[in-house]
């Protein structure tokens, strides 16, 4: 059957995915038996146990949870392949269509079906207790449950809960997908062409300054036509959040994504605090640097991820791109390489870039019953070629968690979620640089990889930032346009120091960023990541014997281990004040080798 997200404009030499494994095209037969059965298995799911969840015995809540496991997985195929669909063309009507039913039809499963973790969290904790020694079946949950009752004080009303869950779908669900059709939509004008968004941004990195001067200017002229929009979706938002934190009485607006997490709300202010203390000394300094590279006192917003002058970088084939990335994961463990071959060889990866399809990369887990899909807009760039290790990590990861786990285990913490994504950047970095002879190239590509680590690390910590003054200030009212862009200019000026000069045409570049609108502080994940990485790959440096093995073990772990146990063999403790100053110092290392 012919893929739906082929056409006109798709290489042949970029891999478009093969959604065929969930389902053939979204009028499938398969695809309404599983709804059709799901609803079903919900209906007598419900029927069975609603009422009667803290009578149950030990051995019949195990299979009670086996059974909402079950229901998850399947429920969540259908939903998935929507969403993937839905992401690589959302210029297509239908898939926006098809996207919002199917995920009606999801709501509509879980609500039904919602009561039950309800009930599961009223059980007293003796009684619970009790129930875990009798049985060893409900002991293989024990991580799932103990993740449920840590939201147990957060918990509303039966009826509120359902309410908000049925309601999110024509609430905050519909507000993310307005985001994503408008963004989509956007079409940047470059000399005679019209360029999608990650067209365009690419363009920011091109060695040619005229090319990145027009293509900064032509994004900043079209986000600000569009900020009335994009201000109305991010004050909804943050309104719509603070009343839901309101009524669970979190502390904080950043609280509940820190128990999403289950990271202490000190280990994150403590990352935070560190990372901005040594503003100076990362980003500050780094990008003084390359203003004296560029011959010119402060650099202009747009040639903050230029090439350096000396640099003589060509494109890089997808083909060259796969062979780079796989013999750096097969050095350090051929199991792992093994597993991301796999992705190349069934067509898990959407590569291509053209209109109408998310901008920026992701990895879905889609349901262990399946495998995880890949979603990258590749142009070429040694950055490109690090977006697929980042996201062939995720990938990894997810196979084998969700293998070892399941449905309701496999999920990793965001924290968690992008050490192996960013271990894998890491290995393939380390790998092309010790290949490299040429002094000068070394140079250059450690400097590419400090921009990368910047990236990661201090924009990320200064993007939480972002987020952190506007909900705090909307919870006194709507934010204007103009108030949003002064605390973006605020942030930025702060986080990437006075070797910059910023044009009013950068005051709309936060209304591009998706993690803002879907996973409110979502981005210190990343810095957390970044700097957890640092740390792990120096214990990797300092006792190589048997690290594969405790790194593998850790990521088949998924969500069933928090932070402190997972990382405990590896002898670190993300507790201790220290731990982020030490992976801190290796991004300054770097610079300090390029200075």
């Amino acid at each position: 059957m012919t893929n739906p997200l082929r056409n006109e404009t798709t290489s042949d030499t970029l891999p478009s995915w093969d959604l065929g494994d969930l389902y053939q095209s979204p009028e499938d037969p398969n695809l309404r038996t599983d709804i059709a059965k799901a609803e079903a298995l919900a209906a007598a799911f419900r029927k069975k146990y609603m009422g009667n969840v803290g009578t149950l015995t030990a051995d019949d809540l195990a299979e009670a949870i086996k059974a909402y496991e079950e229901l998850t997985d399947l429920s969540g195929k259908f939903s998935c392949y929507a969403q993937l669909l839905y992401a690589a063309d959302m210029a297509t009507p239908e898939h926006g269509i098809f996207y919002q039913n199917m995920m009606e039809k999801s709501s509509d499963i879980s609500v039904t079906v919602l009561f039950f973790t309800l009930e599961l969290n009223k059980i007293d904790d003796k009684h619970l207790s009790r129930h875990l020694e009798a049985s060893e079946s409900l002991r293989h949950y024990e991580p799932w449950i103990r993740d449920l009752r840590a939201f147990k004080p957060y918990q509303l009303a039966d009826d509120m809960e359902e309410l908000l869950h049925e309601k999110n779908i024509t609430g905050a669900a519909s507000w993310n997908r307005l985001f994503d059709e408008t963004l989509a939509g956007l079409l940047f004008p470059f000399d005679k062409e019209q360029l999608g968004c990650a067209e365009i941004i690419n363009l920011l990195s091109s060695p040619d300054a005229e090319t990145r001067k027009k293509a900064g200017l032509s994004i900043g002229k079209v986000l600000a036509a569009n900020g009335k929009t994009f201000s109305l979706i991010t004050n909804v938002l943050a309104k719509d959040k603070e009343i839901e934190d309101k009524w669970r009485n979190f502390a904080e607006p950043i609280s509940s994504r820190n128990l999403a997490n289950f990271i202490e709300d000190d280990v994150v202010n403590n990352l935070i605090e560190t990372v901005k203390n040594n503003y100076p000394k990362l980003s500050h300094r780094y990008y003084r640097i390359k203003a004296k590279w560029f011959g010119v006192k402060k650099l202009a917003y747009w040639d903050r991820n230029a090439p350096l002058p000396s640099a003589d970088e060509e494109a890089i084939s997808w083909d060259e791109a796969v062979k780079m990335v796989l013999a750096s994961y097969r050095a350090f463990s051929p199991e792992l390489a093994d597993i991301g071959q796999q992705f190349f060889d069934n067509n898990w990866i959407d590569a291509v870039p053209r209109k109408g399809k998310e901008s920026g990369a992701f990895a879905h887990p889609v349901v262990p019953s399946a495998h995880p899909y890949l979603l990258l807009n590749y142009l070429g760039k040694s950055r490109d070629v690090m977006t697929l290790a980042h996201e062939l990590g995720h990938g990894i990861h997810q196979v084998l968690a969700g293998k070892q786990q399941g449905a309701l285990m496999c999920d990793t913490p965001l924290t968690l979620a992008e050490t192996a994504s960013v271990f894998g950047e890491q290995l393939t970095f380390r790998s092309l640089l010790e290949k490299e002879k040429d002094e000068r190239k070394r140079q250059i590509m450690i400097a590419g990889k400090v921009e990368d680590m910047l990236n990661t690390v201090v924009r990320q910590v200064a993007f939480c930032e972002f987020e952190r003054v506007v909900h705090a200030e909307r919870q006194n009212g709507e934010l204007s346009q103009a108030r949003i862009c002064d605390i973006w200019m605020d942030v930025q000026e702060e986080s990437l120091g006075d070797a910059f000069s910023f044009d009013i045409s950068y005051k709309y570049y936060w209304t591009y960023i998706s993690h803002f609108i879907h996973a409110p502080f979502y981005v210190y994940a990343y810095a957390f990541g970044d700097c957890l990485v640092n740390a792990l790959y120096g214990q990797y440096l300092k006792q190589p014997k048997g690290f594969q093995e405790k790194y593998i073990t850790m990521l088949k772990a998924g969500g069933s281990l928090r932070h402190t146990e997972l990382l405990a063999p590896f002898g670190l403790n993300a507790k201790d004040p220290q731990f982020w100053q030490t992976g801190i110092n290796v991004i300054s290392d770097f610079i300090d080798q390029i200075e």
